[in-house]
């Protein structure tokens, strides 16, 4: 981790403003600073220290700075502020690149538009929150759009999203993305440590927080159980509501706790579940079906984008609707062959669409329109 003052004297080409430091937009941003630095671009990451990203970016060699931020807004918002715009003199970036609502809010108002500053949600913080809450986060991602250069939406449905809510801006939208082959290749090193029951096996990987649903899940289970009673669920990750969850959960869920490799994880999949009540476009889903795994998801943004033409119908349902989740996880545990044959597509569409290498590129573009900002090279990844 760089302090200020060891920090180099020559600008940075970028920084990244991160919080939260765990989770898919951690994955999101090291994907992008592995992509980036592979470019030949002078990358930074301000981000909590002590995190998953803190050691990632520090592994993948990029610059590191400490920024003491929590999730919520709350009597620490000005200290947060002032300390990303301390960082952001250090680094002298010619481009800020913010990642969900904190780092959204502490970089727009530190820089009020003075730098070209892109502003990703990874889903909007308005939709996490309801009554005056709710109104005041609309009304501030409208006034902060005036001192966005872009903002960037994983999904057209997540633009669509923020324009119904007034927010007037320059658009970009950038399907998640992942990489591929690390999904795609299975040896025993990374399987024999996950051990399974008898009977088909439900996974479902996201942080244990209401905004993943594992509750809508546990709510559907004894339905799912009364079609298949040999079925079992596990819950990859971990989060506030793990104590909840556990308390409520029968002796046929297990929870793993945060793991560091979630891809053996699909790979003992039958099916993978994500019943989220709010997204951009989740990456859980992307992953499992790279690992050749059909989803059940819920129908927020980014969902109908990422699933493959036809599997809607199979694998699409309502949010906050445990009788319709139930139904949609029994008939396909009922129906190995069908499981199957949606992995396999599933699998070839991910492979199509939703490389990572795409994601990086066309990032990359927004970059140098914006700000000038040039990699020694840019080459479109090779169509499996």
């Amino acid at each position: 981790m760089l302090s200020p003052r060891e920090s180099h004297s020559s600008s940075f080409a970028v920084l990244h403003a991160v919080q939260p430091g765990d989770g898919g937009v951690a994955r999101v941003v090291v994907d992008l600073v592995r992509a980036q630095l592979g470019a030949g671009m002078r990358v930074a990451v301000a981000c909590p220290p002590g995190t998953p990203l803190a050691a990632a970016v520090q592994a993948e060699g990029a610059g590191l700075f400490a920024w003491r931020a929590g999730r919520d807004p709350g009597p620490r918002l000005v200290r947060e502020t002032r300390d990303l715009a301390r960082l952001i003199r250090t680094v002298r970036p010619a481009l800020v690149h913010a990642h969900s609502a904190k780092a959204g809010l502490c970089a727009r108002l530190a820089l009020r538009g003075r730098i070209p500053t892109v502003y990703q949600p990874h889903a909007w913080s308005f939709e996490a929150v309801d009554g005056t809450v709710g109104a005041l986060a609309r009304r501030w991602e409208r006034w902060a759009a005036r001192w966005t250069r872009r903002i960037v939406c994983v999904s057209e449905a997540e633009r669509r999203t923020g324009e119904e809510a007034g927010v007037r801006a320059s658009w970009s939208v950038i399907h998640n993305g992942v990489d591929v082959s690390r999904f795609t290749t299975e040896t025993a090193e990374n399987t024999a440590h996950v051990a399974t029951d008898d009977g088909p096996t439900v996974v479902c990987v996201g942080r244990l927080c209401r905004q993943k649903g594992q509750d809508v899940l546990l709510a559907a289970w004894p339905a799912v159980l009364a079609q298949v009673p040999t079925a079992r669920l596990v819950l990859v990750g971990d989060g506030p509501d793990g104590p909840r969850l556990r308390a409520a959960a029968p002796p046929s869920v297990r929870f793993t706790g945060a793991v560091d490799d979630t891809a053996p994880w699909y790979r003992a999949a039958d099916l993978v579940v994500l019943p989220s009540r709010w997204e951009g476009m989740a990456l859980a889903p992307l992953e499992a079906m790279a690992s050749g795994r059909p989803v059940v998801v819920s129908d927020v943004d980014g969902a109908r984008e990422s699933l493959p033409p036809g599997h809607e119908p199979l694998c699409l349902v309502p949010p906050e609707d445990p009788a319709a989740l139930a139904a949609a996880v029994g008939r396909l545990l009922g129906r190995p062959e069908l499981r199957r044959s949606l992995g396999h597509e599933a699998h070839d569409h991910v492979l199509s669409r939703f490389d990572v290498r795409r994601t990086g590129a066309a990032v990359a573009d927004v970059y140098r329109e914006l700000a000038g900002v040039r990699c020694t090279e840019h080459r479109e990844p090779i169509s499996p």
